[in-house]
């Protein structure tokens, strides 16, 4: 990838990279990836960073040794932690004549359209006054319910929120290998066009990488490519580890799809946690596939409890095919399973949508982890 080819870009930063153990940030680290965001900006890339650190800062302030954290542990030391972590990365920035700005979000704050909204309106003003701005997730108020846990899912969806062209996930290795990476036969997969079961696969063997592992950094490129983004693993032990993967071929490059999806369907592609799961018939497979919206007909059945307008998945043969909001909560959906739309009207005693997901509120996937 040549980085003419790149106008904005996400780089996620594990805390593996950016904490000396028990010593606190690794200030050479942080000026490495300075001097490669200050180029960056000189080639005309913006630059929005997702951090990782704030608890194992805090859990040095504290000296908490254990390697778990309770929910509550682990918030107190993120709220002491993300003082130190922003003020690194503002004093680290700033030796390159760049400012740094902190936004804290949590896993509501993406899955909530009107405070998705919000959260890129106030990260695109940021990039305007020529900001970095610096996004970890805000761990002092999520609630174990719904949280990332990662940030390499929350980097893959803030790259969708941004409509970035490339997403940089900087890791302790060079990329994804085929077997663990231990293994001296194993082989660094250098392209990645679709994340199929066998990519997967190679995922599960690779062992555990920081607290996120590969498997969420396969979570993160399915998310990622979906919304039209590229996205790269690589390793952010070399000297200037941006510029690297970019220009030198290093790491593993997941290839995006949908280059063409409109802000709301990426939006919806990108979901952690829909509210429930739509299980269709082969017909109505067929014609969402062609485009079309999905009719009650074609529903065999649904698990979930869900309101009207949330995002829910919809599969069919035990296979997720596509994501979408509904027009109708699931007390009114299980009365008009499998009927016509002109009953439904009689049936429910109104009749304000005929489609129970239009295809304008659809993204349609397909069988993308089929072998």
């Amino acid at each position: 990838m040549k980085i003419k080819e790149i106008n904005r870009m996400v780089v996620k930063i594990g805390s593996s990279l950016l904490i000396d153990k028990n010593k606190g940030v690794n200030n050479n680290f942080l000026n490495n990836i300075s001097e490669d965001i200050l180029s960056l900006k000189k080639g005309g890339i913006e630059t929005l960073i997702v951090s990782s650190g704030a608890i194992e800062l805090g859990k040095i302030e504290l000296n908490k040794t254990k390697e778990k954290l309770n929910l509550s542990e682990s918030q107190a030391a993120s709220s002491i932690g993300q003082i130190k972590l922003i003020n690194a990365w503002r004093d680290s920035l700033g030796k390159f004549d760049l400012n740094a700005a902190q936004i804290l979000i949590t896993a509501e704050d993406t899955e909530n359209r009107k405070r998705f909204l919000n959260a890129r309106s106030t990260i695109e003003e940021l990039v305007r006054e020529k900001y970095v701005p610096i996004i970890n997730e805000n761990d002092t108020v999520a609630t174990s319910e719904i949280r990332y846990g990662d940030n390499d899912r929350l980097a893959a969806r803030i790259a969708g929120m941004v409509a970035a062209d490339c997403l940089i996930l900087l890791s302790n290795v060079e990329g994804l290998y085929e077997k663990d990476p231990s293994n001296e036969e194993s082989k660094l997969v250098n392209n990645v066009e679709i994340i199929d079961k066998r990519i997967i696969d190679m995922a599960g063997e690779a062992g555990e990488l920081g607290r996120g592992g590969m498997i969420t950094k396969i979570e993160a490129a399915k998310i990622a490519t979906k919304s039209g983004c590229q996205m790269i693993i690589s390793s952010g032990r070399i000297k200037n580890p941006i510029l690297s993967s970019l220009n030198d071929g290093i790491g593993t490059v997941f290839q995006s799809q949908n280059k063409n999806l409109s802000a709301l369907k990426s939006w919806i592609s990108g979901s952690i946690k829909p509210s429930g799961e739509i299980n269709i018939d082969n017909g109505a497979n067929l014609a969402l596939e062609n485009g079309k919206s999905l009719l009650s007909a074609g529903i065999i059945d649904f698990d979930g409890e869900f309101d009207k307008g949330d995002t829910v998945t919809i599969k069919s043969g035990n296979k997720e095919i596509a994501r979408g909001l509904t027009n109708f909560n699931s007390n009114d959906l299980s009365k008009i399973i499998g009927k016509k739309s002109e009953e439904i009207e009689e049936i429910l005693g109104y009749l304000a949508k005929t489609e129970v997901i239009h295809r304008n509120n659809l993204f349609y996937s397909g069988n993308m982890d089929e072998d």
